[in-house]
Parts: structure tokens; C-alpha cells; sequence
């Protein structure tokens, strides 16, 4: 089914398409739901597709051989999940599944290799969002390894929030610890602190930040560092 335009503002990188691209592009973009827990694809396989959230958010995960996991970056409006298929891999080792459910688009391999290989400013647009993409998994390494729990999840809530409209998302501390890839019972501590001090309420498998100032405030500086690079790299416009 196609469509039209205006239904791919939610998602800024559609947004930031020239006309010259939409028009190669307006009978091949997919409208696709996106539910809880959808794979897109798994590591080692082979992309059919390119996906643009606009209100889902989907997670990259790399699995270990005993099956634990982690997550190492976060995809939502802001972006496109598949970069492997443009920048020539064809493939990565990491896993795409959707953390929040919504909706999104998708577009066939082909007709993004095709518009990659043209050169032109689809081009560029996508590299710099690469770049931004990039930025995120390296400060997240670098946040696992040296900050707070406390302060990685307030840095995951921060994230996860930016993609989302409104200030509740639908999560499990279950959910949260795969992501993080630590224990239950941390998420749970964590959780609960952030919820007595106020920033947060959690009920039910749903959090509902309060006060996000402060949650700014006492998460670290990798939250501040990724969101400077996605503002200085993604246009508010039209891309050139």
C-alpha cells in the first residue's frame, strides 16, 4: 500500500527526504505495524527491508552465544533501522527488535541501495545519521562500563522518551534489565529510588516520568553528549 507524504512526517529522516527522492520512493514506502517484540531481523541475516519508525522504537541487541543480551543503541523517529544495507555489509551481527510498540514504515532493499548509489543528498543524510548512530553505541559502551546503574537508567528513560510522544512508556523492569544486561533486582532498586524521589511513577509494566528535569539532572553526561550529535547531524529541514 502506498503513501502519501504527509503520513511520513513523524519520522525525521522521511521528513528531511528531497521531493526528488520521495517521488522514486512514493510507491514503494510500506506502512507496517509494529508490535511488542517483533524481530525485524536477526544477526547474521540477510535485510529484505529498511525500517523507519515513527512511533514505535525498536532496540539493537547483540546476543552472546548463551543467549544473554544487551542493548546498544536505541532507534526511533529519529532514524532508520538497517544501516548495514547501505554502508555495504548486507547483513550485522547485531539483533532489531521492537521494545515499544507503534507504527513505522519500511522500504525494499533494492530501492535503498538504489537511492544510496545515486550519490546525492539521500546520500549524506544518511551518513551523518550513521555518524549519530555510531556516537550512541560508543557512548553507550562507555556508560555501561564506567557510570551508575542509577544513571544508565535514567540515560535509557531519557532516550527511550525522546522518541516517544508523551511522557509514559510501556516497559518491564524485566525488559529493562535485558536491555541494560543486568540483573532484575538492580532495575528494581533503581526504579524504586527514582520513584520515592519523585521523577518517575511505575505500575503495571508502565512508567510515567514526573519530573524530567531532574531525570536529566542526575542521569550522566552520555544522554547530553548523544542528543547534542543527533541535533548537530540530522537537518530541521529539507536535506541538501
Amino acid at each position: 500500500m502506498t503513501v502519501n507524504r504527509s503520513d511520513t512526517q513523524l519520522n525525521r529522516l522521511l521528513a528531511a527526504m528531497p521531493k526528488v527522492a520521495w517521488d522514486r520512493w512514493e510507491s514503494e514506502l510500506e506502512s507496517v505495524h509494529m508490535p511488542l517484540g517483533q524481530v525485524l531481523y536477526e544477526s547474521g541475516a540477510t535485510l529484505s527491508h529498511v525500517y523507519f519508525p515513527t512511533t514505535a522504537i525498536v532496540s539493537l541487541l547483540y546476543v552472546m552465544e548463551n543467549g544473554a543480551s544487551a542493548e546498544i543503541a536505541v532507534v526511533g523517529n529519529e532514524g532508520i533501522v538497517g544501516i548495514s544495507l547501505f554502508m555495504g555489509g548486507e547483513s550485522t551481527s547485531s539483533r532489531a527488535v521492537v521494545q515499544s510498540a507503534g507504527e513505522g514504515f519500511r522500504l525494499k532493499a533494492k530501492a535503498m541501495k538504489d537511492e544510496f548509489n545515486n550519490n546525492g543528498p539521500v546520500l549524506h543524510l544518511l551518513l551523518r545519521y550513521t555518524q549519530a548512530l555510531i556516537t550512541q553505541m560508543a557512548q553507550t559502551a562507555v556508560c555501561n562500563r564506567h557510570h551508575s546503574l542509577d544513571q544508565q537508567l535514567c540515560r535509557w528513560l531519557l532516550l527511550s522518551l525522546d522518541r516517544l510522544q508523551g511522557v509514559e512508556l510501556a516497559m518491564t523492569q524485566e525488559l529493562i534489565a535485558n536491555m541494560l544486561g543486568v540483573r532484575r533486582e538492580g532495575v528494581t532498586e533503581c526504579a524504586l529510588k527514582l520513584q520515592a524521589d519523585g521523577l518517575i511513577k511505575y505500575a503495571r509494566g508502565r512508567i510515567i516520568v514526573l519530573d524530567r528535569a531532574r531525570l536529566e539532572k542526575r542521569t550522566c553526561e552520555c544522554y547530553g553528549v548523544v542528543k547534542r550529535e543527533y541535533d548537530r547531524l540530522l537537518p530541521a529541514g529539507i536535506a541538501t
